[in-house]
């Protein structure tokens, strides 16, 4: 298969220059395509046949549900059903944007779909590219992230090229990415309302809106459930994993500067390829391997929008081990650390002074 690789300003550009992409999806074929997010892969997500060939491109576990992308709060009741109030409220405070609320299902949603639930993960997306693409379509997308299972997401047009060229019909380049972090879920199938995953749209700013919300308790957990049934994407596979080991070091930073440093010379000695993960406060200070910058910490978003960026750059770089510092387990920092929890497989080494 020869894929299509079609640039588009996201900023400025006509319906038909969407045409084509737009006939792929309606004839039951795959397009890439940017959100605000991450780029996602996108197939007619009440087409199961459709459905099938996301998971075949990606390589994909077939109980890992897929996220249905809708061009509006409307389209919500077409694919849900017992739609509870909070998804309304929610909707009309944080979409079009990276939210994704997770409700029972309607039958018309086949089961290729939702990895075998009874339930659907629905999200309307703010980047225009994607949200008339969708439009143009008439048909609901289904659209995991536009990567190999398991690797780094895609936040430009050529991360998508890298792992799916060729197993695809069109990626769609609209530029990078903005926020550089999959959308928050939270499950409103239960009493109370359950963020599977997390993300921009914080605990806090959910519970300013609806009241209570709770976390998973595997969110905040930092060892692998191998028994966990995925209700929401990300939950129990690997995910987001550079080719080199991945360690987090955790702990005073001095400490972790020094451990890493010792770690990274040892590899170095031994002839391995290291690169180690950086913020712009501590990047002076590592002597060993190559160094690279995630971003600011006083600036969680810098640090979200360059953390699949870097991965998949130490992985050119062909970087053996990789040592990156841990962040805050909070607001912002709770995403990031979830995403590079999964990354490093949990394999987190705690250093004291």
């Amino acid at each position: 298969m020869q894929t299509i690789i079609q640039k588009i300003d996201a900023d400025q550009f006509e319906m038909k220059e969407l045409d084509q992409a737009a006939n792929i999806l309606k004839a039951g074929g795959l397009v890439a395509f940017p959100t605000e997010t991450v780029y996602g892969l996108g197939a007619d997500a009440l087409d199961a046949a459709a459905a099938a060939k996301i998971y075949e491109a990606k390589g994909r576990p077939s109980d890992n549900p897929l996220i249905v992308h809708i061009a509006s709060v409307n389209d919500m009741a077409a694919i849900a059903i017992e739609i509870p109030q909070e998804a309304y409220q929610l909707a009309e405070a944080f979409w079009p944007g990276p939210l994704t609320m997770i409700l029972k299902k309607k039958e018309c949603v086949p089961y290729g779909t939702t990895g075998g639930l009874d339930t659907v993960a629905i999200r309307l997306p703010e980047n225009k590219i994607a949200r008339e693409l969708i439009a143009h379509s008439g048909v609901f997308v289904a659209a995991p992230s536009a990567n190999t299972s398991g690797k780094p997401s895609p936040t430009k047009a050529e991360h998508v090229k890298v792992d799916l060229d060729g197993k695809i019909d069109m990626i769609i380049d609209g530029g990078k990415a903005i926020l550089g972090l999959e959308s928050t879920i939270i499950d409103l199938t239960g009493k109370i309302p359950v963020i599977l995953r997390p993300g921009f749209i914080t605990q806090k700013m959910l519970e300013n809106i609806i009241g209570r919300v709770e976390v998973d308790p595997y969110i905040l957990g930092k060892k692998q459930n191998e028994n966990l049934v995925p209700k929401a994407p990300g939950m129990k596979y690997r995910h987001y994993a550079p080719t080199g080991s991945l360690t987090i070091y955790e702990g005073d930073t001095q400490a972790v500067i020094d451990a890493v440093n010792l770690v990274a010379q040892e590899k170095i000695l031994c002839g391995k390829v290291v690169g180690i993960i950086a913020t712009d406060e501590t990047k002076i200070f590592y002597k060993y391997g190559i160094v690279k910058t995630i971003g600011t910490r006083k600036e969680e978003a810098s640090i979200a929008a360059g953390l699949y960026d870097i991965l998949r750059e130490f992985d050119k770089l062909k970087a053996e081990y990789i040592y990156t510092e841990s962040f805050a387990d909070n607001r912002l920092g709770q995403a990031i650390m979830n995403r590079l929890l999964k990354a490093a497989g949990y394999h987190i080494v705690k250093v004291t002074k």
